[in-house]
């Protein structure tokens, strides 16, 4: 059993958008794979242990599970491992730190759902929550932007604005922003990504903000229950992950991601539809991720 440590994962300088690649891969794997639906206990409050399986298809001989946990006050709060088994022998291949794939998968995701949902005139997108995750979704987007001309708005809290901004100052073709509060961040935006782990209520109370064509990807779901009952179309990365929502039955129309990668559905058909894209985490896309690291690190033992 071989364990593979952030070090060695970031050694291998994977660029952002070659994640996009890869979780674009894998999501049109999805129906070949057998993917039972996370499982979480809570030990207190908003913490939570995750439990997220999943099968590749035979072909890949892969099985793998991640555990994610989120702990209040442990820094990070948000913590994740991987265990990658060979699937044809029941062999442990290897105990893999997930938390650089956690974000890069995370934020593959989102830039996926944006440049497959968001209208054709988006050139304002917003950002709430500037951890890790929007760092990853920021990457993506950017490495896979070409010279597109973005505005990137985003949510003052502590220093993590200015942080971000110094972080991707070297961008020639992105222009900043920073707004106090949520509706400045919210009014106008074409996108909207929230990357909160945690809200209390409603994010935006005022519907009248989300302006015709805004397309909301909340990553961590938490605070947008109000766009369920009103935006024209949610899309989900897996069914299972979003029909316990309180209002799914209400959804005016629903389909996964998947679905419309592969061509089966029809994402965006107008620049006016208002949509949410619940791209919850996938262990689909930790295991394929896992993999192709491992494969990486020790190309020996794929023969």
């Amino acid at each position: 059993m071989k364990i593979i440590t952030a070090e060695q994962i970031e050694s291998l300088h994977i660029a952002p958008a070659e994640c996009v690649e890869w979780v674009k891969d894998a999501f049109l794997l999805k129906n070949r794979c057998q993917l039972p639906a996370k499982m979480s206990v809570h030990p207190a409050g908003n913490d939570f242990f995750t439990t997220m399986p999943c099968l590749l298809p035979d072909e890949c001989h892969r099985f793998g599970v991640k555990v994610v946990s989120r702990i209040l006050g442990r820094k990070p709060a948000l913590k994740s491992d991987l265990m990658l088994f060979d699937s044809s022998n029941g062999e442990l291949l290897a105990l893999v730190d997930c938390d650089w794939i956690t974000a890069m998968r995370t934020g593959a995701v989102a830039t996926l759902a944006i440049r497959t949902f968001r209208s054709a005139r988006a050139k304002t997108y917003a950002f709430v929550g500037l951890g890790s995750t929007a760092r990853a979704t920021l990457s993506c987007l950017l490495a896979t932007s070409g010279h597109e001309q973005l505005r990137i708005r985003l949510f003052r809290y502590k220093d993590q604005a200015e942080k971000t901004i110094e972080s991707f100052a070297s961008y020639p073709d992105v222009a900043f922003e920073t707004v106090d509060s949520m509706a400045q961040l919210a009014d106008g935006a074409d996108v909207l990504v929230s990357c909160i782990t945690d809200a209390a209520g409603l994010l935006v109370e005022d519907d009248s903000l989300f302006k015709p064509g805004v397309l909301v990807v909340p990553v961590h779901t938490r605070g947008f229950q109000n766009c369920d009952l009103c935006f024209d179309k949610v899309f989900a990365d897996d069914t299972d992950h979003v029909r316990g929502f309180r209002y799914f039955q209400q959804f005016r129309q629903f389909h996964e991601f998947a679905e419309v990668l592969s061509g089966t559905c029809r994402g965006r058909e107008s620049d006016t539809e208002r949509i949410l894209s619940y791209n919850i985490g996938l262990g689909l896309h930790d295991v394929y991720f896992a993999n192709r690291i491992y494969r990486l690190l020790y190309p020996q033992c794929n023969l």
